[in-house]
């Protein structure tokens, strides 16, 4: 499966084989041990380290039920008529589907997949970049994609990535990748990452976005046994990234934070109940909307959570 594949998760491989993702994991450190594969927090990918990188068919059969999870909830913090940027990948492609009924919307985008995803939304206004067709993800990348970014403001980007950490944030295998997505962080207030469990903790060649840019992550609940994880989320939140899990996705427990107490409840709003957590830390303020002076330095402000997942209840560790 790694090999047609490019990646899997342990998830994906305990359902194929009927087993437990115990014994998978066990097995997987022995096909590491033989230089066959290389162990990622909760799946493995073929050997090659930090310049691998699989294809959009490989990418797109990889933790699909998690990715489908994390869409629904990254579309509930879309309003009517914003004006947004969605990068390339199998999960905003997901993300895309669902901003097809938000009316009013105007989506800026490098990726041909989110495009066609919006191509029959009525009330979607969809403006491609320039540039050059990178045909492994169907993404318009080099300076003609960054200079067409140029002048532009948005309210907020949703961008996904090839891995995830504390220390360097989101990063990609691909230069002229993660330069386009560089380009679409700079032209929005806000920076959204969507990143299933198998990304976290895994550490690519080209950072895109840096974490103290990053205001929100929208993840899914890793595994109970993926300490790694779940250490990873928690570095995240004491840097003050603000965290989103997704209430399914066979982990821990739905609607609970790995190892912590839920969120209490608050009042609801047209998408079902929401709950308010603080996240602590310093964060980028990034005013919503066009324009207006730049980003000032303040306490994080919670994140609403929208029906269906959670905002993750993480304070900082005392040093």
């Amino acid at each position: 499966m790694v090999r047609a594949n490019g990646a899997v998760s342990l998830r994906e491989l305990a359902r194929v084989v009927q087993t437990s993702e115990v014994t998978v994991r066990r097995d997987v450190r022995a096909l590491e041990a033989e230089g066959l594969l290389d162990r990622r927090h909760g799946g493995a990918v073929l050997p090659g380290g930090f310049t691998r990188e699989s294809g959009f068919p490989q990418k797109s059969h990889l933790a699909t039920a998690e990715k489908t999870a994390i869409a629904d909830l990254a579309a509930s913090f879309v309003d009517e008529g914003e004006a947004i940027v969605v990068g390339a990948g199998t999960t905003t492609q997901e993300l895309a589907r669902r901003l097809a009924r938000v009316p009013g919307l105007t989506v800026v985008t490098n990726s041909l997949l989110v495009a066609q995803a919006l191509a029959h939304a009525n009330r979607v206004e969809v403006v491609m970049t320039g540039g050059t067709l990178r045909g492994s993800n169907y993404a318009l990348v080099g300076s003609g994609a960054e200079q067409s970014l140029q002048g532009l403001r948005v309210s907020r980007a949703f961008l996904s990535g090839s891995g995830l950490t504390a220390e360097r944030g989101l990063s990609t295998s691909n230069m002229l990748s993660a330069s386009v997505d560089r380009a679409l962080v700079q032209a929005a207030g806000e920076v959204v990452v969507l990143a299933d469990h198998t990304k976290l903790g895994s550490d690519t060649m080209f950072q895109t976005v840096p974490t103290d840019v990053i205001t929100r992550l929208v993840t899914d609940e890793p595994p109970c046994h993926d300490d790694r994880a779940a250490t990873e989320l928690q570095a995240l939140a004491d840097q003050g990234v603000q965290i989103a899990v997704t209430a399914g996705g066979g982990g821990s427990g739905a609607g609970q934070a790995p190892g912590r107490p839920g969120p209490e409840s608050a009042a609801g709003d047209r998408r079902g109940p929401r709950r308010d957590v603080p996240l602590p830390g310093q964060r980028r303020n990034h005013p919503p909307g066009g324009g207006g002076p730049a980003p000032q330095l303040r306490s994080a402000t919670p994140l609403s959570e929208a029906s269906g997942g959670r905002v993750a209840d993480l304070a900082p560790r005392r040093r």
